[in-house]
């Protein structure tokens, strides 16, 4: 509990003004999930992504998408060794614990594509073989909206493997006060925590325990969504299997071992509105979907 809360204190002196966005980043990375941060340009995505990486202690590979990459610039590639006369697989940047995949969306379909086995089952497939990834591994994706050019949508499949789901926002005055002021952390962040400890607070977060009456506030919710017609795309078991991750990794953050409405309305949104979105989707369209699904179910926990 220590580590996570350190995290989020620290972060907090990198990015003025934004605790909320911080902890649902720290909630999604002690749940296990992915992370897609989504947002204009120059909002501090890449500021939040690179911060919370230098503080995991893991290895880390930022890769900046771009229209002309391939899937072999992100999985890797065989080469002829001129030692051996053979061919020899080099990993890609992917095979890291923390990717950072910088403007996803200006990576083409079938780049966005080789991410979707990496993402859903830590492993890629290459020629024939199954390669491991590292645990734990980790995509934090920053996202421009998509009406902005030289942008490809993520298909929805790709949007449901991303447990969470944030915005940045403008900073208030006063936070943008103290940024021209320079009062916020810069350089470089060493390191607070290492894999193992990582494994275990995530095990302590696993552990919270989500009672009959929670998992089924969880499932009127997922069910809601699915029964409305005006939700474009209702969610999947594995947006259920996020959200009540999600609510007990809350939980946790907030010290208790249990889990209550307000943990799972807090990351309801962060969870269930990029998925639910319809098509392309651009940023600020998804407000009122969330409220509507978290409205329209009682609570009777």
């Amino acid at each position: 509990m220590r580590t996570a809360d350190t995290l989020i204190k620290i972060l907090n002196g990198v990015l003025l003004g934004k605790e909320r966005q911080i902890r649902l980043a720290v909630c999604c990375l002690i749940s296990g999930g992915h992370l897609l941060i989504e947002d204009l340009p120059g909002m501090g995505k890449t500021t939040l992504a690179t911060g919370l990486s230098s503080l995991l202690g893991l290895s880390f590979q930022r890769v900046q998408f771009t229209s002309d990459m391939l899937p072999a610039d992100l999985i890797g590639m065989s080469v002829l060794s001129r030692d051996t006369g053979k061919f020899e697989f080099r990993k890609g940047p992917v095979f890291t614990q923390v990717l950072l995949a910088d403007e996803i969306n200006r990576g083409s379909p079938r780049t966005q594509s080789a991410l979707l086995e990496a993402m859903a089952e830590r492993q890629v497939s290459v020629e024939r073989e199954t390669l491991p990834l590292p645990d734990p591994f980790f995509v934090i994706a920053t996202q421009n909206p998509q009406d902005q050019s030289g942008t490809y949508t993520l298909p929805e499949s790709e949007l449901d493997r991303f447990m969470m789901r944030i915005e940045i926002g403008y900073p208030a005055r006063e936070a943008e006060r103290n940024i021209l002021l320079g009062k916020k952390t810069d350089g470089k962040l060493d390191a607070i925590t290492d894999a193992s400890e990582l494994l275990e607070v995530r095990k302590e977060a696993a552990a919270v325990k989500a009672s009959d009456a929670a998992l089924d506030y969880i499932q009127d919710l997922v069910a809601a969504s699915r029964s409305d017609a005006s939700i474009p795309n209702p969610l999947s078991p594995r947006a259920a299997i996020a959200l009540l991750a999600a609510s007990r990794s809350w939980a946790y953050l907030d010290s208790r071992d249990y889990v209550i409405p307000e943990d799972v309305q807090a990351v309801f949104p962060a969870v269930a509105e990029h998925r639910m979105r319809r098509g392309a989707g651009t940023i600020g369209d998804l407000s009122g979907l969330s409220d509507h699904i978290l409205k329209s179910v009682g609570v009777s926990v």
